[in-house]
């Protein structure tokens, strides 16, 4: 997506493995270094905690961010990066990538009319019984650190901001999490990867005085990306700021990191 334009040109990969990084038909770099010099914004396709530590050095050499969630791997390294993006006063943008669909606004428009007051979501899949998924990052940490960031930012859209979270669970296995939300609302998220056979997409559900409205993983539709790179590019050339950006993806971090904290005292 990244090379196929029309908003972005890809000018080069940099990989810890050489070889991960060849056929895009771009230079492939030898050092990290070199891809700063190379471009504008570097988007990152790294496990979280290498991120937050690449993300430090492309925001000091004055680079706009792409940003995988979650923006790191525990909430110390999410704090560094996010401090680093703000401090160098470079655009930054998650990868949630949800919000960009069509399907998910207009979805968020309804709920807005039917004075919503409770929700809940469910991410439920296979993908850590074996797949291109199975990393090692998401093998120890589990749903709560990889899906979750989807599903507590969509009911957090959907419901107000989330003040508090309870959860319960395994973080290898089945999460269960109860969020609080600023004006009363409360809603439940469910999350798991490692469910075999045929699970229903994931699925968020808004309650309210006037209705209910409903947007699963099956509409998300195939513009995705591409609504997402044209925000980046306006973000990047505008200078400006995405509601989505690292200081977002550090208050997500910041309801996961307590999230985990419960399910490890647990």
């Amino acid at each position: 997506m990244l090379s196929a334009g029309p908003h972005t040109r890809l000018t080069g990969v940099w990989a810890r493995r050489p070889g991960a990084a060849a056929g895009f038909g771009v230079p492939v770099f030898e050092r990290i270094e070199e891809l700063f010099d190379s471009c504008e914004a570097v988007a990152f396709a790294v496990p979280p905690a290498v991120q937050a530590e690449l993300g430090v050095r492309a925001a000091k050499e004055g680079k706009a961010l792409l940003l995988e969630k979650p923006l790191a791997a525990d909430l110390e390294g999410a704090r560094r990066l996010a401090d680093a993006i703000a401090e160098a006063g470079v655009p930054s943008q998650m990868v949630l990538t949800w919000r960009y669909s069509p399907a998910t606004r207009a979805f968020l428009a309804r709920v807005s009319a039917i004075e919503p007051f409770g929700g809940r979501a469910a991410h439920i899949s296979g993908a850590l019984l074996g797949s291109g998924f199975t990393s090692p990052w998401r093998l120890e940490r589990g749903a709560i650190l990889d899906v979750g960031p989807h599903m507590i930012d969509m009911l957090d859209a959907a419901l107000g901001r989330v003040t508090a979270v309870r959860a319960h669970g395994n973080t290898r296995g089945w999460v269960g999490l109860l969020l609080e939300h600023e004006g009363g609302a409360v809603s439940e998220a469910s999350l798991c990867m490692s469910v075999p056979g045929d699970k229903p997409p994931a699925a968020v559900e808004v309650y309210g005085k006037l209705g209910t409205e409903a947007m699963d993983g099956d509409r998300l539709g195939p513009d995705v990306f591409s609504v997402m790179l044209a925000e980046f590019a306006e973000t990047v050339h505008g200078g400006g700021g995405h509601p989505l950006d690292a200081a977002h993806g550090l208050r997500l971090q910041e309801i996961i990191s307590a999230a985990e904290e419960q399910l490890t005292r647990a």
